[in-house]
């Protein structure tokens, strides 16, 4: 059986306006995660256990935005809003991969920024290459095993309440909406992996910066508290983005805001927030921008 994704049709009059936005942000995306990804390897001054983990955060979110991005700018282009069963569990079994390998990478993160402001002479020793390592591959993989029951449980559903997906993509739980079957299981697997990820995700990194900011607040100059605090501005950007919309898309009753709505949060989610991500870590920075006049300046001698 094949389901029919409504996308932004019910947006008539602007249809021209989302292909331009989505096929800019997605060149966006690809382009500046990309040159962030270069940018740390090949330069000198990147090379702190920060830059090691915000290169994985750019590859997660070239792949991340890739997952609904070409299948969301493919319906606009040829019209073909048309996607199969399987296609429908591979989009969302690898959204929910990327989805929660980014929850892990973003609370290894704030271990970094805590490190740095609260033990900065421990920071090499806590953070050495191996630890570093180990830690982005465990994320990865995490991430992975994370997505495999509920692509399990979804997929032996009996989908035939409807074939109309009123989304921009296969979104678990408006696939779960048009299941004939008892979803009970899925739905219970879903609300453990929520917990799960709010106690070794979301707690560590509040707890983390309840310990930055106290620390920064022992601070007796100005200048210092602004120059430890500047360091996690970043990171602290991204985590409030990145939160807030997941509080709004799945934390919010469905019958507290409209499927428009939704739709709008999701656009947030997988096509903006991976998008501004590299501009978030680059415009501010004062290493990357020294490293990209590095590169600059050798490539014109």
């Amino acid at each position: 059986m094949d389901f029919i994704m409504l996308g932004f049709s019910n947006f008539p009059g602007l249809e021209i306006h989302f292909i331009v936005f989505f096929v800019i942000s997605y060149i966006i995306t690809l382009m500046a995660n990309s040159f962030l990804i270069i940018l740390t390897y090949v330069s000198s001054c990147l090379t702190s256990p920060m830059y090691f983990f915000l290169a994985h955060l750019a590859c997660l979110d070239i792949v991340y935005t890739s997952t609904t991005s070409p299948k969301l700018i493919n319906i606009f282009v040829i019209s073909n809003n048309s996607i199969s069963l399987s296609e429908c569990i591979t989009q969302y079994t690898f959204f929910v991969a990327f989805t929660s390998t980014e929850y892990f990478l973003l609370t290894v993160m704030s271990y970094d920024r805590y490190v740095a402001v609260c033990r900065p002479l421990h920071y090499s020793a806590l953070l050495n290459s191996t630890f570093c390592r180990a830690t982005s591959l465990s994320v990865w993989i995490i991430g992975f095993i994370a997505c495999v029951p509920i692509a399990v449980t979804t997929s032996q559903n009996l989908y035939c309440s409807s074939n109309v997906i009123n989304h921009f993509f296969c979104d678990i739980a408006t696939l779960l909406e048009l299941s004939c079957t008892n979803t009970a299981i899925t739905q219970n697997i879903i609300l453990a992996e929520g917990v799960l990820f709010l106690t070794t995700c979301f707690l560590p990194t509040i707890i983390s910066y309840v310990f930055i900011i106290s620390n920064i607040v022992k601070i007796k100059t100005s200048e210092g508290k602004h120059k430890a605090f500047s360091t996690c501005t970043s990171h602290l950007t991204t985590v409030t983005l990145f939160y807030s919309v997941i509080f709004v898309l799945y934390m919010i009753p469905r019958s507290a805001i409209t499927q428009n709505q939704r739709k709008v949060m999701g656009v947030l989610f997988a096509n903006v927030i991976p998008m501004l991500n590299p501009l978030i870590y680059s415009l501010r920075n004062k290493d990357v921008k020294k490293a990209w006049w590095n590169i600059r300046k050798q490539r014109f001698k």
